[in-house]
């Protein structure tokens, strides 16, 4: 099972801080993960409608679009962060 995470707005939108899934075996990346989860619901498509608002983590390392994403792996869904 893939682990999601959600952090900040994106937690805020979805109404929990993670979920456990069963990854389709058509999912192979970031970019089609994000695609599938905005598929599966409105509170989803709202949360990830503006990706460039978005940062990935693949097992606690940044990622973009095109890292690959298994089974095993766990996921973090979160907003850029800034520092001051």
């Amino acid at each position: 099972m893939t682990q999601l995470l959600y952090f900040a707005w994106v937690r805020e939108k979805l109404g929990r801080d993670g979920e456990e899934i069963a990854l389709p075996v058509s999912i192979a990346t970031v970019g089609e993960l994000l695609d599938w989860l905005a598929s599966r619901s409105p509170a989803h498509a709202a949360a990830l409608a503006d990706r460039s608002r978005l940062r990935v983590a693949v097992n606690q390392e940044f990622a973009d679009d095109y890292t690959p994403v298994g089974p095993a792996d766990e996921v973090a869904i979160f907003p850029p962060v800034t520092g001051g």
